[in-house]
């Protein structure tokens, strides 16, 4: 009967009952960091650098197994914390969603990664994913490496952009691999170039790096759940 239902639910509820499965983790917690300058108004990326750089961090929250912790931060002449770590990945990706682009400013990367690392501060394993066209004019390429290096952080590289350049509201603004490239080499990352849904499928499971492990989880709530649904 109903009542007996309940009852079970209550009972298990309070026993503590769990599972145990398998499923895919990643020993990382991560920070997007996504520029957000007025170069990445070009035009190279349809329809700008902008939107193809948010929609990538979308996908790679996505791609992302369940429990995964990641935070966010946009940067331009400063940087700001757009999301605190979490797991929420509605959350996360409504963030995403949120981050305007700025008209003018500079690239301050260096902040960006001062600003991504207090944020991993509590965090056991480490990396900032960081989506730029590397046009970075504030700051030094080697002060941000030594920093990270200095603090065991990982920044992976993906590449907004092309060789060519795009057409923003001021200038022609060509994509930096070099500098993308060296932060990545330097900090034990990876550098990607944002071509095609394929190439940053591989470069999300090269980051993501997704091992099997059991994880316990516990049915308690779920069981209050059911008894109150009841």
């Amino acid at each position: 009967s109903l009542s007996l239902l309940i009852v079970s639910s209550m009972i298990l509820a309070i026993s503590g009952l769990s599972i145990q499965v398998v499923r895919e983790s990643s020993s990382f917690s991560f920070v997007i960091a996504i520029d957000t300058s007025g170069s990445m108004k070009a035009d190279d990326f349809y329809p700008d650098r902008a939107t193809v750089a948010k929609q990538t961090a979308i996908d790679f929250v996505d791609e992302a197994p369940i429990g995964a912790r990641i935070g966010i931060v946009s940067f331009s002449g400063s940087a700001y914390i757009e999301q605190e770590i979490s797991e929420d990945k509605v959350e996360i990706k409504n963030s995403i969603n949120n981050i305007k682009i700025e008209d003018l400013g500079g690239t301050d990367l260096y902040e960006a990664t001062i600003t991504s690392t207090n944020l991993l501060e509590n965090e056991e394993n480490k990396a900032i994913v960081l989506l730029s066209d590397g046009q970075i004019n504030v700051g030094k390429i080697d002060d941000i490496i030594a920093y990270a290096q200095r603090r065991d952080i990982t920044i992976h590289t993906i590449a907004i952009g092309t060789k060519e350049g795009g057409q923003t509201p001021y200038a022609i603004s060509k994509l930096d691999e070099d500098s993308l490239k060296s932060i990545s080499y330097n900090t034990g990352g990876n550098y990607f170039l944002a071509e095609n849904e394929e190439t940053l499928s591989k470069a999300f499971s090269d980051i993501l790096k997704l091992t099997k492990e059991n994880v316990t989880i516990k049915l308690s709530d779920y069981l209050i759940l059911i008894a109150i649904s009841l």
